[in-house]
This record gives structure tokens, sequence and C-alpha cells, in this order.
């Protein structure tokens, strides 16, 4: 199934001493033609200094909802084991319905282990992360069909990851879009591999879109020959340059049918 290419941006909620930034960051994403504005959900930067400035993840998806008209929005990704996962869905839902159904629900099983840390949450091990992803799943999707109002549409779930035995499991039964952090020739064996989980639990594997970091104009067209129609681009604060986002705009341009 042929996608239209997408590019999105990660406004990475770092090194910002003033929200207004990240504001006008929003602003100029979308003015420029970027079809997606994500953040991530880490609570202290992943690079510079460990100690900078930095913005939380939801309350911020609930101000770039109010304060955009076309692009869709989300986490890439959320952290599967910061929030209770019925309160996850309802602060989904809600902020889909102040989108008016333009949000992306992202996560993943967590990595950074000063985010657990600091705020108080249980580390484990890998294994038990990716465990409690799965409940997580398993309850948030529960808890959307029971919510009143429902959301507004039938929200995406985007799930980051590359682990060949559980997560790509995990994005077979769940998720409308699969983030991966692999290169070209890793992407092509695990996009394999997740069609045989799709195949196990009866999904057709090309109705999840394949998302990747932009690797630039030289090698995005071969990218696309692998199915991937999704790009993001990272910047962080203070400066939130756009320089990156606006070559792959015009290079989505330049190559739409």
């Amino acid at each position: 199934m042929s996608r239209p290419v997408r590019i999105g941006v990660q406004l990475q909620p770092q090194h910002a001493p003033d929200y207004g930034l990240i504001r006008d960051a929003v602003r100029r994403a979308e003015d420029a033609g970027v079809d997606i504005v994500f953040n991530w959900d880490h609570f202290y930067p992943l690079t510079g200094d460990p100690e900078g400035a930095h913005f939380e993840c939801w309350t911020m998806l609930g101000a770039i909802a109010e304060q955009t008209e076309r692009v869709e929005l989300g986490a890439l990704v959320t952290g599967g084991g910061y929030r209770n996962p019925d309160l996850l869905a309802d602060m989904a839902r809600t902020v889909d319905h102040i989108s008016g159904g333009r949000l992306i629900l992202g996560i993943g099983a967590g990595w950074f282990q000063k985010d657990y840390d600091q705020y108080g949450y249980d580390f484990g091990t890998p294994g038990t992360r990716l465990a409690l992803l799965k409940d997580y799943l398993e309850r948030i999707t529960d808890r959307l069909a029971k919510l009143n109002p429902q959301p507004v549409r039938d929200i995406p779930i985007l799930i980051g990851g590359g682990g060949e035995r559980k997560t790509l499991r995990l994005v077979a039964q769940y998720a409308d879009i699969w983030h991966s952090f692999a290169d070209l020739e890793v992407l092509r064996r695990k996009t394999g591999i997740l069609a045989e989980h799709c195949a196990q639990v009866v999904t057709d594997a090309g109705s999840i879109e394949k998302s990747v970091s932009w690797p630039g104009p030289e090698r995005a067209a071969a990218y696309v020959a692998q199915g991937v129609s999704l790009f993001t681009i990272g910047s962080s604060g203070p400066k939130y340059d756009l320089t990156g986002v606006e070559e792959a705009i015009r290079w989505r341009d330049q190559n739409s049918d």
C-alpha cells in the first residue's frame, strides 16, 4: 500500500528556559508545512547540560493542540512506565478533543534510567519494562473504548522500538505507526519479522505506517522504497533551528505524486 510521504518535527523540550520559545517553534513548524509536531517524554535533557531547562510532555501537548490548526501532534514517544495507563488513555482522549481529532498516541517501553530514578519510578529491566508496556497497551485500548465522550477519532497508536521478539509483536497487535531507529539494511530485515508477527495475529502488515528519522535527501528515496512514509527531524532549544525540517519538506514536495 503506497502512502504519501509525511514530515514530522520533534521539538525536544530541552534547553528552552521560556516556554514561549517552544510556542514560537510550533508556529514556525506549522507555517513551514510539517505534517506532525512531536515532542518527547523525558524529564531531563538528553544532550547538553544534563540539568538544563526542560518541560513536561503531556501538558505541552495540550498547549500544542490548542495552538495549532492543521498538524497532527504527539509524543515520540511516551514513556510506558510513567503514568497509570487508564489515566494516560483519558489524557490522550482529552488532547484529541482539544485538537479536534489530531492526536497520535506515541508510546514505548522507556530507556532513560535517570527519568525513572529521579521521579520515583521502578526502572526494572528491559524485560519488565516491555511486560509493563504490553499490559499498558491492553489497558489503554480498553479504557479508550469506555470513555465518555469517545475520542474524536480512532486515535492512532505509534509504537517506538525494534525488539524482534516482543516489541514487534506489540506493533503487530496494537500499532498504526511503527517508529524504527534502524538503518536501511536492519529496517529491511525487521520489516520481514514484523510481517511474520502480523500474520500470526491476523493483522495486515501494510496497514502499519513505517516511521524513521530523516536520513537526508540523498537517502530518503531508498527508505521510501522500503515502505517508509514518515520522516521526523529533531530540534532542540533554545534556538529550535528548523533548517533540516525545511529541507525535508522541500524534498517531500518535490517528490510527491
